[in-house]
């Protein structure tokens, strides 16, 4: 082969390079844009407390991703069990868990003071973030997220709050990147936060 055919067979090639290239970047593009569109009506500002009693917002949380649930302390096996599935995918994601923040948010502020959701989220994840605050300012974190919850009067005095059940993932500038419904594996979890942070 002379060198004018080797140079047109490398043009050629280069050019199939750049064509593939050029096609990943919009194919990956895409998928960012529609993410961004299927979620930019979901989350949004909000002013909470931690379990130190510190002042939280969504701010609190730039250049870090967001693995966000609600729930309460009381309940019996929905919340215990969508924690320690966050909890798996913190160990599962190894040093790349450092960029992420895992956060419950009560929607049960009657009994759920600082001090007992720092306990409780403790027990899952030494990474954990619990916070909780006024009802007003549960209803408007959980406004903004389209968070379902109501008190469920029981028998002897007591209560239960029945609640939606979806993780958020929030990204590095507070926007919901993902929303994962409960039972999501922590491998699938852990998998789709990585893409995320690869975007």
């Amino acid at each position: 082969m002379n060198s004018r055919l080797v140079r047109i067979a490398l043009a050629c090639l280069a050019a199939l390079v750049l064509a593939a290239g050029i096609a990943a970047y919009q194919v990956r593009s895409e998928r960012q844009s529609q993410t961004a569109s299927r979620f930019d009506m979901i989350g949004g500002p909000f002013e909470l407390v931690d379990q130190d009693g510190k002042t939280v917002t969504r701010d609190s949380f730039a250049g870090r991703f967001v693995l966000m649930s609600f729930g309460f302390t009381f309940c019996p096996d929905v919340c215990p069990t969508e924690l320690s599935q966050m909890a798996a995918t913190m160990d599962l994601l190894g040093d790349e868990a450092e960029r992420l923040q895992p956060v419950f948010v009560t929607v049960d502020p009657e009994r759920d003071t600082p001090e007992a959701i720092g306990q409780y989220v403790r027990q899952f994840h030494p990474r954990f973030i619990g916070l909780t605050g006024t009802p007003e300012q549960i209803a408007t974190a959980a406004g903004a997220y389209k968070v379902y919850y109501s008190k469920v009067e029981q028998d002897g005095g007591y209560y239960t709050m029945d609640h939606s059940t979806f993780l958020y993932l929030l990204g590095p500038d507070g926007t919901t990147v993902d929303i994962f419904p409960y039972g999501t594996d922590p491998e699938d979890l852990a998998a789709r936060i990585r893409e995320h942070m690869s975007a």
